[in-house]
């Protein structure tokens, strides 16, 4: 980590970075005039944040901040993780069939979503420490389509919600309905590798399984 000083200039350039990271998720309008500030919605910027980052947390414990500052960064985080989480829930809406709602992405996990032959197949996913409500040896992912009524074949009648992860001291569902131990859902979507290894899991459950024929596409992770 670069050594920089933990002053309330650094404090300000950091929120700086918050507020245009925003802009650049499209939080603000964008228009003509916005040309200007709209370079500063670079990758770079996200790396400059990341680093910024690092080091509010680092002062955050080796300096005396008042509550006021403190209470200030929590709320542009807050903001910030809103507007991620918002973000990354649209990752895997808009596919076939368009006629299935959008399934709920249960708390303490995560949804892996694929296309086969015009159905979507969803599979719940709790983080380390979490387990469903029901066993889920024999029912491993939930299925939307013409067949189905186009209406997800959830045990939980009535809505889009597939699953609840609930805490718990041990796993009773298959080993690839968990993320592992030290990654929760977002740390695994972090890794390109990670994310590959739960995507190509749930391709290969969907390929053993009878009556599921076809290319798969549309293929996502996105976490609650």
């Amino acid at each position: 980590m670069q050594n920089k000083s933990c002053a309330g200039q650094h404090t300000k350039m950091a929120l700086k970075g918050i507020l245009a990271y925003l802009c650049l998720l499209a939080v603000f309008p964008y228009s003509q005039q916005d040309d200007v500030e709209m370079k500063n919605c670079s990758s770079q910027l996200l790396e400059d944040l990341t680093s910024d980052l690092e080091v509010a947390v680092e002062c955050s414990i080796k300096q005396n901040w008042t509550p006021q500052q403190r209470a200030t960064l929590l709320v542009y985080m807050r903001n910030l993780t809103e507007v991620l989480h918002t973000q990354q829930l649209r990752e895997c809406q808009g596919a076939e069939p368009v006629k299935c709602p959008e399934p709920e992405v249960p708390e303490n996990g995560g949804l892996v979503c694929a296309t086969v032959a015009n159905a979507r197949y969803c599979k719940p996913m709790c983080n380390h420490g979490y387990d469903f409500a029901f066993l889920r040896r024999s029912r491993v992912f939930e299925e939307c389509s013409a067949a189905t009524g186009y209406k997800w074949s959830s045990q939980y009648v009535g809505g889009n919600k597939l699953a609840f992860c609930n805490e718990a001291t041990r796993a009773v569902g298959p080993e690839t309905a968990y993320f592992a131990k030290d990654e929760d859902c977002l740390t695994t979507k972090r890794s390109e590798q990670t994310k590959s290894d739960i995507l190509q899991d749930f391709t290969e459950e969907l390929k053993r399984h009878d009556g599921v024929n076809g290319d798969i596409e549309s293929l996502c992770l996105v976490c609650g």
